[in-house]
């Protein structure tokens, strides 16, 4: 008789904070799962770089991983792209997402023709990314489209009622189980 063998647990990875700061961490903990593989992304995190949000994305996408979202508490700004790509997403009574415009500065001494670049260059990404936020979510732009011009909190209940994730109760582990 053979032992009997335990699946192994999903690699649960923490997107809390700043995803710009952390993007080197997060993108090789992401890489640890295998192409296709299981994992579980608790997310907390106000956001960060847009190319970090399409990085983060970009990797759970291509690598075609079977990813778990939980808003653990935020999930705001850059955040939501990662959180859109996750096959199941799961949200709290008191999870939040904030959808905005996308904002952008410099520190660095730029000249006016580098400056209105960047301005074509964010205008043309912000409407890019919102169309594939619209996309992964399986929504029409206008959904998403709305909450981004206003500015949008929408809390956990509200993203479960638009059908863009499950409402668990913070109740030990039994939702992940699912």
């Amino acid at each position: 008789m053979s032992p009997t063998r335990r699946r192994p647990r999903p690699l649960e990875i923490a997107l809390a904070g700043d995803l710009t700061e952390r993007q080197a961490d997060l993108c090789e903990k992401l890489l640890e799962v295998e192409p296709g593989g299981e994992c579980i992304l608790y997310f907390d995190s106000l956001g960060g770089s847009p190319y970090s949000a399409i990085a983060l994305m970009s990797l759970v996408v291509l690598r075609g991983l079977r990813a778990t979202g939980v808003v653990a508490g935020e999930c705001s700004s850059a955040a939501l792209w990662p959180f859109a790509a996750c096959r199941r997403r799961l949200v709290t009574p008191l999870s939040v997402m904030l959808f905005h415009t996308m904002k952008w500065q410099s520190e660095e001494n730029v000249g006016l023709s580098e400056a209105a670049e960047w301005a074509r260059h964010f205008a043309q990404l912000e409407t890019d990314m919102d169309a594939l936020l619209a996309r992964l979510f399986a929504v029409p732009p206008e959904k998403i489209s709305g909450w981004v011009r206003s500015g949008r909190y929408v809390t956990g209940p509200e993203l479960a009622q638009a059908g863009l994730a499950e409402l668990i109760e913070l109740e030990p582990l039994r939702a992940l189980r699912g």
